[in-house]
Parts: C-alpha cells; structure tokens; sequence
C-alpha cells in the first residue's frame, strides 16, 4: 500500500484482459506492445499521450487536415453552397425598393419578370470571389468586333466609342463571330444604348461584351464610351477620368443626341461608370436626353468603399489588384503623367489610396483623398435623378459593400427603382450550369424593352446642349401655405397655387387708378369685366377645394393630438407612480397621524 502505482494497476489490468481476449492480429500485437513498452518506461502522461497519438494512421491525419481547410475556404470564400441547398437550389428573391407613389414601378418594373423573380448563381460559382475571379479571367464572352469612330474633346482629348448595330448581329448564328461594319444611319430608329464601363475597363471586357450582344441581338444599337487612355488609344491633353469626371459622358451623349436627335437614348453603367451616370444624372436633373438609365454595381459612396477595402485580408486582395491594374493604366502614358505627378511616389502605390494621393487628386486638383471621395460620390446626388433609373446591387459585393448603398434616398426618390440581390459577385451573376448567361445582362436589357414601351418613354427631353446646374433646392419656403394630401403628407402650395390665390383676391390698386381710364378703355374694361365674376368664382371654388381638404386633416390631426395628449399622461403617470406614490403614502400617512394623535386619550 505504501509503494501502491497506479500505473502499474493499469497495466496489470490490461494484461489480465489480453489473457481472456482472443488471439489479435500481427498489427494490433504490435500496437499493444507498444502500449506495454510505454506503460513501462514512461510515467508521464503527456509522454502518454503522444505515444498514443502516433499510433493513429497518418491518413486519419490528412483527412482531418483537409477537412479544416475546406472549413477554412468555405468561410473565408463566403461559400453558399450548403445555404442553396436549405433552399432547394430555388434561388433567392430579388429585393425591390422604390417609392409607392412611383410610376416607375407601377408601369415598368411590376412588368420586368426577372426583377420579380430569384437569382440562383451557378453551383460550381457559389461564391462571389470566385465569380468575380471567373469573370476577370474567364467571363465566356461573345465573339464579335467593333466599329470605332474617335471623338475629340474641347481640351484635345480623345474618346473611342466603339459601335455594334443590331443589323451586324445573325440571331440565327449565336456562336459565330460577327463584325460592326458602319455607325447607325440618319434614319435609323432603333434606339440607341450608351455604356460607360468600370475603372480600367474597356469595350472589350467579358461582362461589356456580354451586355452588348444581348442589346444588339434585342435590335439595339449599342456604342461603348471607353475612358480616356482605355481601349488603345492614347492620351491627348492633361486630362484624365476619375470616379466623378462627368463632363465626357455629357460630351458624348450630347454629341450623339445632336446625330441622333429622333432617337432614343438610354446609358448603362458599371461599377464607376455607375457611379459617373448617377452623378451626371443628379447634375443635371431634368435637363438631360435620355429616356432612361440603369447603374449596375455602384460604389455609391467612395469613402466608405474606401474604408471596407482595406478592412479584410480578402478584401485587401482587391485592393491591391485594383492598384496594380491602376499603375499599369499610368505606365501606358507615362511620357505624359511623368510631368504632371508625383512618378516615383506613383510607382509604389500598393492600394487604390496610394493612387489616388499621388496620381488623382494632382490631376483632378482636389486637395486630399477624402475630398475627392466626398466630391465624386454618387451618394449625394440620388435625390435630384429626374429620369427612370434602375440601379442594381448585390449584396454580396466583395468590392461594393453593401454599406454604401443609399436605401432611403432611393426610396424617396420615385423615379428610382433599387434591385439588390443576395448574391452575385462584383459585375459576375453568373447563371446555367455553364455559366454562358449573366443574370444582371437580362435584367438590364427587360428593363429596357419595357421602359421603351412604356409611356414613360415619351416625356418631354432637352434639345439644347446640358449645362451643368446645382443640385436642386427646395422649394418649401417659397409657399406661404400648407397643404396637407390625402396620405398625410405635409407640403407646401407651390408658385402655381399661389398665383391662383392672389388671383382671387382683390385688387385695390386697379380700383384707385380706374378713374384715369379713358372712355374707350372703360368700353373695354367693361366688356372684360362681364367675364371677372365668373373667373372669381371659378379661382373661388378652386380655392376651396383646396381648402377644404387641410381643414379636414387639421381637425384630425387636433382629434389625434389630443388623443396623444392624454396617452401621454397616462405613460407619464404610470412611469412616475413609484416614486410619487410612495412620496404620496407618506404624506397622507402624516397627514393622518397629525389628525388623529389629539383624538386619543392619554394615559
């Protein structure tokens, strides 16, 4: 008892049981001998241990390797397999936000049947970084070819705009190779797609060719407005394009609307030509010629895209392709932007910042970084789009975050309709199980087919050449009245209703100067006076019926508040009752001792 191991009673026990066990294979006595060999020469239990876990095959070890490394990409690619699966590979439904009132809705995007249905991507692409690698290095894009026509700026720039009309594309022959011979001619009706592609894209990326065809085989013509320095050509003049440089996408639509001036005109763009179309669009309101427009993948807000790119390591991946593809965009022009910029500093650029510090803001003459997110974003000019627009989003945007994406500003705003998806990737959407079709391309080109038919279509466009205006200002002080409509809605009587008030009132000042009329001007006051009752009572009883509907809703709102009155009282009598009624009990409690004390007999 006093020399007692428990080890040794261990090992004893076992060797016990082998004696009653049958006979044991070859591999299995030597793992048992093992054991006796570890039991007797070692009475550590981490030595134990170890001597255990060497005896498990080193194919359990792999299996359970590879088993966390699955787990590992499964999270870090944001993989959505197993959650398509919950779902029965149904897909999830496309989230719509727009205004109630908007007719946008009612009359175009109630009709689109892919906005209002689901978007499965493809199974072997569940992940948005990986459909966003697919689509940079793969894509499947159509085969064909442009027809470029050069457009030079005031500044001495030049653009390429790369043509392809719906006559150069065979429906028959889907998988051939087709050529853009000629520009749209003088008669053509067909109408007309600008597209502005993303940062360091040109008309010849995979999900812009994608788009293309699918407008051109619609029996659209489709002309891609490439950046300037993009698709080959060089840089002429000291300018360059940045997130908020508008003034070559107005150039260019104004330029074809003056070619075109019968026909049609729609924009599309993507990623920062989403940005760019939003931006031209709040710029110059209503004072623009084109029908309707769609914004896929927006940044929306360049500071806070700022801030989500460098916050994990996966979206610093991004980061750094973004800033690589940008240098390689300088280095093509470097005789140029050598004496303009900071070159050295530019050629260490790791992230888009970096570029932004040492090539932007010098070229484009903002003072900092930050001033030049906050300048560029679309974010601040949603709520002066005056023309149809569709902006779609996903969710899932490993460069866009979803962060930035305006959500009330677009639902107060009724010619906006914003889709977001759950997934999709940045510009991707892939489809199919071989991934030839792009969700976003046939929501885009829907969308425009019903709004072509629509009768948003014929609302009154601009003629003359876009002048850039200041975002709108409100009008709210400018009516001396309030008008309260039939939703609850407070506003105020604009110009109009307040020109038909005046009207209604007198004027003392014609009837002091009536006495220096002459006879042959009162002949004709008093032919014009015959008609002024009637246009009074006209101007009277329109008065009145605008009226009578804020008196009804002032005396609801009375009946209301002084309902609310009395809630209030009752919430604030219920939240105090614990102190003021203790305060309460002790008062009465003196107050009846005071009372009743004389009352007694003394002993």
């Amino acid at each position: 008892k006093r020399h007692f191991n428990p080890q040794f009673l261990h090992a004893l026990i076992f060797r016990t049981s082998r004696l009653n066990s049958p006979p044991l294979s070859s591999e299995k006595s030597r793992r048992v001998s093992a054991m006796d060999g570890c039991t007797a020469a070692s009475d550590s239990p981490y030595e134990l241990l170890f001597q255990a876990l060497s005896l498990i095959p080193t194919a359990h070890y792999a299996a359970l390797l590879l088993a966390l490394w699955l787990v590992f990409l499964y999270d870090f690619l944001e993989i959505h397999l197993l959650r398509d699966l919950a779902t029965g590979f149904r897909g999830d439904p496309v989230k719509l936000t727009y205004n109630a009132s908007s007719e946008l809705y009612r009359a175009v995007a109630s009709k689109c049947q892919v906005l209002r249905g689901r978007y499965l991507p493809t199974l072997w692409l569940c992940s948005p970084h990986i459909q966003t690698a697919f689509l940079t290095f793969f894509g499947n894009p159509p085969r064909f070819t442009y027809k470029r026509v050069m457009f030079y700026t005031s500044d001495g720039g030049t653009i390429a705009l790369d043509w392809v009309l719906h006559s150069d594309v065979n429906e028959d022959d889907g998988g051939g190779a087709y050529t853009s011979h000629a520009v749209p001619q003088k008669d053509d009706k067909a109408p007309i797609v600008i597209v502005i592609p993303g940062l360091t894209s040109d008309s010849v990326a995979p999900y812009i060719k994608h788009l293309v065809f699918k407008l051109a085989k619609q029996g659209w013509n489709v002309v891609v407005s490439n950046h300037r320095g993009l698709g080959g050509v060089e840089i002429t003049s000291d300018r360059f394009y940045n997130a908020g440089w508008t003034e070559d996408s107005r150039r260019i639509i104004d330029h074809i609307h003056q070619e075109y001036p019968d026909t049609p005109l729609y924009v599309v763009g993507t990623s920062i030509g989403a940005n760019i179309l939003v931006k031209y669009l709040g710029e110059e309101t209503v004072n623009v010629p084109i029908v309707g427009a769609v914004a896929v993948c927006n940044p929306w807000d360049l500071a806070i895209g700022d801030r989500f790119i460098t916050r994990r390591f996966v979206q610093k991946l991004y980061d750094k392709a973004l800033a690589f593809g940008l240098v390689g965009y300088a280095k093509l022009h470097q005789t140029i932007l050598s004496r303009l910029i900071d070159w050295d500093g530019l050629k260490k650029s790791r992230s888009v910042r970096d570029f932004d510090y040492y090539a932007t803001c010098i070229l484009a003459k903002f003072e900092t970084v930050d001033t030049y997110y906050r300048r560029s974003s679309s974010v601040n000019f949603v709520g002066n789009v005056a023309v149809p627009l569709l902006c779609i989003n996903a969710l899932d945007d490993p460069v866009c975050t979803r962060e930035s994406i305006p959500w009330d500003e677009c639902r107060m705003n009724p010619n906006i309709v914003l889709a977001a998806t759950q997934h999709g990737g940045h510009l991707a959407y892939f489809e199919g199980i071989s991934a030839s079709t792009m969700w976003w391309v046939r929501a885009v080109s829907e969308f425009l087919e019903v709004l072509h038919s629509s009768p948003l279509k014929n609302r009154p466009r601009k003629v003359g050449p876009c002048s850039t205006t200041t975002p709108l200002e409100s009008k709210i002080d400018q009516g001396p009245y309030v008008n309260l409509m039939e939703d609850g809605t407070v506003t105020a009587v604009g110009d109009i209703q307040r020109d038909k008030i005046a009207a209604a009132q007198p004027d003392h000042t014609a009837e002091e100067n009536r006495e220096t009329i002459t006879e042959d001007e009162e002949e004709t006051s008093k032919d014009a006076a015959t008609s002024k009752p009637e246009a009074a009572a006209s101007d009277q009883k329109k008065l009145n019926d605008l009226i009578a509907p804020m008196k009804r809703h002032i005396t609801q709102l009375t009946r209301h508040s002084r309902t609310s009155i009395w809630l209030l009282a009752y919430i604030a009598i219920v939240t105090t009752w614990p102190v003021l009624g203790s305060g309460l009990f002790f008062y009465l409690k003196k107050k009846l001792r005071s009372f009743l004390l004389p009352a007694l007999p003394s002993r």
